[in-house]
């Protein structure tokens, strides 16, 4: 994680016991994280992860909104993500915030396909 916020343009939130969002280096006890980078106009959800006692109350969402916001200020237009097809709370989630589904690789994640997923940028 240190090598991946070490990358230009990249950037960290922490979720700290399923409430407060912190930036990365600062947290003393992580409920969720995300992890994402922006270049040229355009952002990319790296990581995105919630520890299962704070699945399932919205933490997802709110790391999601989060870094979808700090990129649009930071002048981003359109973030990028990519989820495994069978990940279906994850894809569920990306569509209610307006994600929509741009491609696919298969056999990114050994035997999983991975769906790449695209939606514009505002502060709207």
């Amino acid at each position: 994680m240190a090598a991946l916020l070490a990358m230009p343009g990249a950037a960290g939130l922490i979720a700290v016991d399923g409430g407060s969002l912190v930036p990365a280096t600062r947290a003393p006890g992580p409920a969720g994280f995300v992890l994402w980078r922006a270049a040229a106009g355009e952002a990319e959800i790296l990581t995105i992860a919630v520890l299962p006692p704070w699945r399932r109350a919205g933490l997802g969402g709110r790391l999601l909104d989060a870094a979808l916001e700090a990129s649009a200020r930071d002048g981003a237009e359109a973030m990028f993500l990519e989820a495994a097809s069978d990940n279906v709370a994850a894809l569920a989630l990306y569509e209610k915030r307006g994600f929509s589904r741009v491609g696919l690789r298969k056999a990114y994640y050994g035997d999983k396909d991975a769906v790449v997923m695209r939606r514009d940028l505002d502060l709207a």
